[in-house]
């Protein structure tokens, strides 16, 4: 189930013997374990007794189902919230995964007949939905079976993370327009915890009167200070000469790490340049070619790859990564002049 399912679930029914929080993002599952305490433990006063915490990378899976066994004096409803739920999983030989059998058996065995009143829940933020982590999540999946309440805590997709900034800031009193929300999306690359954060610096930002504008979520948002070099690129695309240098300059005046600067040019580039060749026609095609082959990018990010597919043709694109392979090799000269180096590309390339 997904959080918002979760949150549905424990408002409307009687919280389950057990749970199974699979994901690392923090925000959302902080969010949940606030929800699922206040629910199971309403008083204040009673969280001391009947809130206790396990790691399995120190304690074994029979302590904590003992400790679910055992009866407060003090409390009569209990939430045990473990941590390192991959830690009893088996690992190469042969009695490690007779070991693991008997740890999943007992747990199966506990869940028949739970002790009233008490709720586990089981987290491993350690993998990942993808890549590698993928085959691990499943085995945790599979060792924890015998528990049918699992809530995925992945990381927001783009327009989930554009949904969850607009309520967050509509929450806070803030008036964002789309440009606004894009710029601060993009640049916190989608991290429900950071946008959290740094929606809550602009609420105390607009609370002394002043306005919001995407200049202002440039200076106060450190990582959309990334988007000058999208404005670069963007200028590159239309071969605007002038905006490129004035882009340059802003990275220079911040303190930009240049060969970075660069680095992203050529994604930018390699990304058209694919979509060149794929006869790709507008950013939703690009976007749905990109995530086939396992690169995500965001509308806007999309909108910049089509219009620099648009505004170069194929060999003037090869061109332009020919120049890039040229000023990355200057920028790694023994003295360089990285403003130099880069001011004669963005003269190569926009003649």
């Amino acid at each position: 189930m997904t959080p918002r399912q979760f949150l549905d679930h424990i408002r409307d029914d009687e919280p389950a013997p057990a749970y199974l929080f699979l994901g690392p993002e923090p925000y959302q599952r902080d969010w949940c374990r606030k929800a699922l305490i206040e629910r199971v433990l309403p008083d204040p006063e009673q969280r001391e007794q009947g809130l206790a915490r396990h790691d399995l990378q120190d304690t074994p899976l029979q302590t904590v189902l003992e400790d679910a066994c055992s009866l407060s004096l003090f409390v009569t409803q209990r939430v045990l919230w473990v941590s390192g739920a991959e830690a009893p999983l088996p690992r190469a030989r042969a009695s490690e995964s007779s070991d693991a059998g008997a740890r999943t058996e007992a747990l199966a065995r506990y869940l028949k007949d739970p002790t009233p009143g008490v709720v586990l829940v089981f987290e491993c933020t350690r993998y990942q939905f993808d890549g590698d982590d993928k085959k691990k999540l499943e085995r945790v999946r599979e060792f924890y079976s015998a528990i049918p309440m699992q809530v995925e805590l992945a990381p927001l997709a783009g327009q989930q993370a554009r949904a969850f900034a607009e309520r967050l800031a509509r929450q806070a009193g803030l008036e964002l327009g789309p440009a606004e929300l894009d710029l601060l999306v993009e640049s916190l690359g989608g991290e429900a915890a950071r946008i959290a954060t740094e929606i809550d610096k602009l609420r105390l930002w607009a609370a002394a009167g002043r306005s919001i504008t995407p200049e202002q979520i440039t200076e106060l948002v450190p990582d959309a200070r990334a988007t000058t070099i999208f404005a670069l690129v963007d200028a590159l695309g239309r071969h605007d000469r002038v905006r490129a240098l004035e882009a340059l300059d802003t990275l220079v005046r911040q303190s930009e790490y240049l060969p970075l600067a660069l680095t992203f040019l050529s994604s930018q580039f390699r990304a058209a340049l694919a979509a060149k060749e794929a006869r790709l026609r507008g950013p939703g095609e690009i976007r749905s070619h990109l995530s086939e082959v396992g690169m995500s990018v965001w509308p806007s990010r999309a909108a910049q790859i089509h219009q620099t597919a648009s505004n170069f043709s194929q060999p003037q694109i090869t061109a332009a990564l020919k120049n890039i392979f040229r000023a990355d090799y200057a920028l790694r000269d023994a003295r360089p002049d990285d403003r130099v180096v880069m001011e004669d590309f963005i003269l190569r390339l926009t003649s």
